[in-house]
């Protein structure tokens, strides 16, 4: 038997004592502390990653990565993410894997009489396994980035333009914050609707809770308003300053074809 057939071999058998061999050194050198759930599960990715590497040395044709591999790697960055961390913050303990990694694999090969070749095959076949869990883990932090910021969204939309009602007919729509395209969206997809839905008969837009809206935004609300006129609801504003309404008048829309009141409890007054 060739000593990288016995390098492959050796490495499939003690995976377990590698592994946690590699999950003590990375801690005490980086001298952070991790749960026991974490390291036990980090040890078993470990074991699962070296007996794939062992096999995969014996059997080139294998390129399929371990499951578990996957698995942990988007594990990591989810709990990240829901931690409010950076992905830095995982990355940064890769070099020291690596190297840790290196340096065991390294020494085993000096053991079972590998040549340099074999060494440096040896680790350019671990190196690209840490790369694909690496790269799998940027890419689900992303994703889940991506995920949780339009839930954001989506939540702060709700929040942002609620359904106030007086009367059965009558609601008031506060606008709160800073609208943006996604807002505006959410406003006519789903506030819309629920309008026709509620046979409203007047909505009162009040703009006092606005402290930002661009001239594209004004644009997007004045379609929403039209929207709801040619539905056959009366669409009355409220609270709008100087200065939105200048963002306004800049986007195109009529003033003049606007019903206004100072306050909503003006236009509230005006419809009973």
């Amino acid at each position: 038997m060739s000593s990288f057939s016995r390098f492959a071999e050796y490495v499939s058998a003690h995976a377990e004592q590698l592994a946690a061999e590699v999950v003590e050194t990375v801690m005490r050198k980086m001298q952070f502390y991790i749960s026991e759930n974490e390291q036990q599960s980090t040890f078993n990715m470990y074991v699962q990653l070296l007996s794939f590497f062992g096999e995969s040395l014996l059997k080139p044709e294998r390129d399929e990565m371990p499951a578990a591999v996957i698995d942990w790697s988007k594990k990591n960055a989810a709990k990240q993410v829901a931690a409010g961390g950076a992905v830095s913050e995982i990355v940064i303990r890769y070099p020291l894997t690596r190297s840790t990694f290196n340096d065991l694999l390294t020494r085993i090969s000096i053991d079972l009489g590998l040549s340099q070749q074999e060494t440096a095959h040896v680790i350019k076949q671990i190196d690209g396994i840490l790369d694909v869990s690496l790269n799998e883990t940027i890419f689900a932090f992303e994703e889940y980035s991506d995920r949780l910021q339009r839930e954001t969204q989506q939540e702060l939309a709700k929040l942002s333009a609620p359904i106030v009602p007086v009367k059965d007919d009558i609601v008031i729509l506060p606008l709160i914050g800073k609208i943006d395209m996604d807002r505006a969206d959410y406003i006519l997809d789903y506030i819309v609707p629920q309008l026709a839905d509620r046979g409203v008969t007047h909505v009162i837009s009040d703009y006092s809770g606005v402290y930002a809206i661009d001239e594209q935004i004004a644009a997007a609300l004045g379609k929403i308003g039209n929207t709801l006129r040619l539905m056959g609801i009366r669409v009355i504003v409220a609270g709008l300053r100087p200065d939105l309404a200048q963002s306004i008048v800049n986007s195109g829309l009529d003033m003049k074809k606007m019903e206004s009141y100072a306050t909503v409890k003006q236009a509230l007054k005006n419809l009973s």
